[in-house]
């Protein structure tokens, strides 16, 4: 057995199977859904940058959030366009855990972060006089270094202990490698405890984040109630929060469904649900309600927007 294991150096994904008869459209589909969110994502970051304005905290990690949302796109989109253009869908074993390790620490990323975006907002609106001795920059840079940091740690032991097991299957029902299928795929469900313990405590953890948002926003709802000026901040820079924030969470809800459901094909439609909103509907939702809600974001492209048409004149 161990022989006919260490011969395993790539994998076959076969979640595209069904959809290649209109590989072509997809394709072109894809690749313009790709360009626009690196457009989207990029100008906003590049605005910020570029504003010093806008080097407040909530921007800042606005900023990191487009960043987290490029990262995790480019761990998917290149590959998934070339997979399109051929007859064999196949990626390498250490291209998989890399794949694996950008999907992971990209999920597990944005909800590090928007559990920092919520502190923010929670300080900046229930402790306002404090906001910014405790947000300083010292403090807001170790917050964005956890949000990073975390993720591609929790990401990083989960695949080494992937990569530990000795696997019995070349095949991968997914469009993509995530860590948990790889697990699936070992000979000897015995030698998977440990990456069960892991991931269960890593969920843990993520767990807590999203305990975390929820304990900030009873607070902000509580103090915004009486006050029409904490409201208007609310609508303002925590509703866009709060939409991404449940676009996150139907995306892990489908996800989990997608674990656990029996039916192949509902998997396969599942899967393909969890894509879009993961790869697609995120990383260009987020770009785009941050950036025609915020005030100042808003205005700055408005103008970069009036001074290119006046130059054209």
């Amino acid at each position: 057995m161990k022989d006919n294991v260490s011969v395993i150096t790539m994998f076959y994904l076969s979640g595209l199977n069904e959809t290649m008869s209109h590989r072509w459209i997809l394709f072109f589909l894809t690749l313009l859904c790709y360009c626009i969110i690196l457009l989207v994502n990029v100008s906003l970051i590049i605005t910020i940058i570029l504003d010093n304005s806008l080097h407040e905290p909530m921007y800042i990690l606005l900023c990191v959030f487009c960043m987290n949302g490029l990262y995790g796109t480019t761990g998917f989109f290149p590959k998934f366009l070339w997979d399109l253009l051929s007859v064999v869908h196949i990626i390498s074993y250490p291209g998989c855990l890399v794949q694996a390790h950008v999907v992971y620490s990209f999920v597990c990323g944005d909800l590090s972060i928007l559990a920092v975006m919520a502190y923010d907002r929670y300080l900046a609106i229930c402790r306002p006089l404090e906001y910014h001795t405790v947000m300083s920059k010292q403090r807001l840079m170790k917050l964005v270094c956890f949000s990073w940091v975390t993720p591609f740690c929790a990401g990083a032991i989960n695949n080494l202990l992937a990569s530990r097991l000795q696997l019995c299957s070349l095949y991968i029902s997914k469009l993509f490698c995530v860590n948990w299928v790889i697990v699936t795929l070992a000979c000897f469900p015995s030698e998977t405890v440990v990456n069960s313990i892991v991931t269960y405590i890593t969920m843990l953890i993520y767990v807590l984040h999203g305990f975390f948002i929820i304990w900030s926003y009873i607070y902000l709802i509580k103090t915004c109630v009486n006050s029409i000026e904490n409201r208007a901040k609310f609508m303002q820079t925590c509703v866009p929060h709060l939409t991404s924030l449940l676009a996150f969470l139907v995306t892990v809800l489908f996800d989990i469904t997608n674990m656990r459901v029996g039916s192949k094909d509902l998997q396969q439609s599942l899967q393909k649900f969890v894509v879009i909103q993961c790869f697609v509907i995120l990383p260009l939702m987020n770009p785009l309600i941050y950036g025609f809600k915020l005030t100042k974001i808003r205005n700055k492209i408005l103008r970069v927007i009036s001074l290119k048409c006046d130059m054209k004149h």
